[in-house]
């Protein structure tokens, strides 16, 4: 992305945090993959940001901590802590969206996932929670390849294990999900009722990011696609329990069925510009030495 485009995002969230003084916003997961960037981005805007987490005392699973952390604010960022469409999830999201409209917090944005079935009862629980709501549904993050378990498998031993064959995804810069929620957030009843969703710039192989990263690195890295019940037999043998297993298994089998083989135009609608191309994204994380073995 140009300068020229990131400053034109910078000044148009700026100018629209203006009509939005003293805003407060709670960001749920504020130390995780998304929150981290929204909670940045809406400080970068002039919010006040309210981090959500245990750290902070806040637990989505004790709803005795959520009125401390809702009450006095104006919005908040949900954002569940499996997955949007794990057990649990929907009667979770609708609780606490609930209870922040009891408390006077009724613009609520949730990030919720492109093409997932399992995420749709969730979806529907902001909806009927009698919030102003906004979701967010994101394709599949490109910082998946430089957080958590996946870059640990390609610095490690330099191979990617996934159960995603030749399936294209257009993988999305997290960066633009937090922009988007803060232009959400912001704008006055723009986006109220509204399901944004998002993707990247262009489609590529799990096999094809792999080769980006391996040419910006240096190193021989590779991708091995696996079956979806071979790489839950696996993760069962490194101890993930067999129940959260099933629904990581299943929401898989739904993701990564070709269903999402296409680009959505949700960056460009909000922010207007293009989203982060994925490349940009390799050449910055392999400058700062994040697959270095």
């Amino acid at each position: 992305m140009t300068n020229t485009a990131q400053n034109t995002t910078r000044d148009t969230t700026r100018d629209a945090a203006r009509n939005t003084p003293g805003m407060t916003v709670v960001v749920t997961g504020a130390s995780g993959r998304t929150g981290s960037r929204v909670a940045r981005a809406a400080e970068a805007a002039g919010l006040t940001v309210r981090a959500a987490s245990r750290a902070t005392g806040f637990d989505w699973w004790d709803r005795s901590t959520w009125a401390d952390t809702l009450r006095g604010a104006d919005a908040a960022y949900l954002a569940h802590p499996s997955d949007v469409g794990a057990p649990g999830a929907a009667e979770a999201v609708g609780a606490l969206a609930r209870e922040a409209v009891g408390l006077g917090v009724r613009r609520l944005v949730l990030l919720s996932a492109r093409g997932e079935d399992q995420a749709l009862p969730t979806e529907e629980a902001l909806r009927t929670s009698g919030a102003d709501w906004t979701v967010v549904r994101a394709a599949w993050f490109a910082q998946n390849f430089s957080e958590g378990p996946l870059v640990a498998e390609l610095r490690e031993s330099g191979e990617l294990v996934f159960p995603a064959d030749e399936v294209r995804e257009p993988f999305l810069d997290v960066r633009d999900i937090a922009d988007v929620v803060v232009a959400a957030l912001i704008s006055g009843d723009r986006y109220v009722g509204r399901t944004l969703t998002l993707s990247g710039a262009r489609l590529l192989t799990f096999g094809e990011a792999v080769a980006e990263i391996a040419g910006a690195t240096g190193r021989p890295l590779t991708y091995r696609a696996v079956s979806t019940r071979d790489y839950g037999e696996a993760l069962v043998g490194f101890g993930v329990p067999p129940e959260e297993v099933a629904g990581m298994t299943a929401i898989f089998d739904t993701l990564l069925d070709g269903r999402n083989e296409h680009l959505s135009d949700g960056v460009r609608e909000v922010l207007g510009r293009a989203p982060r191309d994925f490349g940009d994204f390799v050449r910055e994380e392999a400058a700062a030495g994040t697959w270095k073995a």
